[in-house]
């Protein structure tokens, strides 16, 4: 059974007041997340606001790994459930990436998400040697295809060769383009099953599932782990009925969580309803207030 089947949460870092991160408030959000049904764990993601976190040895994302470590081997004697952490590992320097997955390989990540590199613009052999590199390190790799922040689409041809290089275990398909969410799934998955594919936007999750997906990277789950749990698990076992209906019940939700910027908005909504989030660090800034009526708007209409 593919491992990577399910719904995940992309974690935010949570904030104190002066702009350092709230450890304390971070271990009790992965608590949150482990004790309300969500699949898996994906720590220094976007969401994370990782590029402004201290990446030194023994500093904030060392900690950061350790605390999710901690907690999911507990959560897994306790249930004896499996509980996969896929670990943030991007860079648009490919020497960073590796080293990167690297880091997640020594503590035991489960698997490595990688983004397209960004800003370099690179050809469409230099995406594929990129992903070669990392696959080199020994774990499964999860590519994250994001054009909106990276400027440089995976275009499908190009994820068909990648996918044949070991360890490449699945894609963050977050290009909003349902059409070529479909087509990685008829080139590859259909060929592949093992083979991951993942919605990157909250909102896509529905169709995905409904055309053969394996589910998601959420954001909204850090507010709401068993909604966006149930909802993937309804359609992964083909109750579109019930996924569906929980779809629609959350739309206000992903459209929300993204109305003033990632991850300002889904903090502003987690700190609304008393879960650690606090504030992000610059170049973010705080939602604007017309942004906060529409996020407190959307947790009314959707019960939460």
């Amino acid at each position: 059974m593919n491992k990577f089947r399910g719904s995940f949460t992309a974690l935010i870092t949570p904030m104190n007041v002066d702009g350092s991160v709230d450890f304390d408030g971070f271990r009790q959000n992965v608590k949150f997340q482990l004790e309300n049904g969500i699949t898996g764990l994906v720590p220094l993601g976007t969401t994370a606001e990782t590029p402004t976190l201290d990446e030194r040895p023994g500093e904030e994302e060392d900690k950061l790994i350790q605390i999710v470590m901690e907690e999911v081997k507990a959560a897994r004697e306790a249930t004896g459930k499996d509980i996969p952490v896929i670990l943030g590992a991007s860079s648009n320097n490919t020497k960073d990436a590796v080293a990167y997955v690297e880091r997640a390989k020594s503590v035991g990540a489960d698997a490595a998400l990688v983004v397209t590199p960004y800003y370099n613009k690179p050809s469409k052999e230099g995406i594929f040697r990129h992903f070669e590199a990392v696959s080199k390190v020994g774990i499964p790799i999860i590519v994250y295809n994001i054009k909106g922040r990276t400027g440089v689409n995976i275009p499908t041809d190009v994820l068909v060769r990648i996918a044949k290089l070991p360890n490449i275990a699945g894609v963050k398909e977050a290009s909003g383009d349902i059409n070529q969410m479909m087509d990685v799934i008829a080139q590859i998955k259909n060929k592949k099953p093992e083979f991951a594919v993942l919605s990157g936007d909250d909102g896509l999750t529905l169709p995905l599932l409904s055309a053969g997906g394996d589910g998601v990277i959420s954001v909204v789950s850090n507010l709401a782990p068993s909604r966006v749990a149930e909802l993937v698990e309804a359609g992964l076992e083909g109750d579109f009925n019930k996924c569906r209906k929980m779809h629609y019940a959350l739309a206000p939700m992903f459209k929300a969580a993204f109305v003033d910027g990632n991850p300002s908005s889904i903090k502003y909504a987690m700190n609304y309803k008393g879960l650690p989030a606090g504030t992000v660090r610059l170049p973010l800034v705080e939602v604007t207030g017309d942004a906060k009526k529409k996020i407190e708007a959307a947790l009314d209409e959707c019960g939460l």
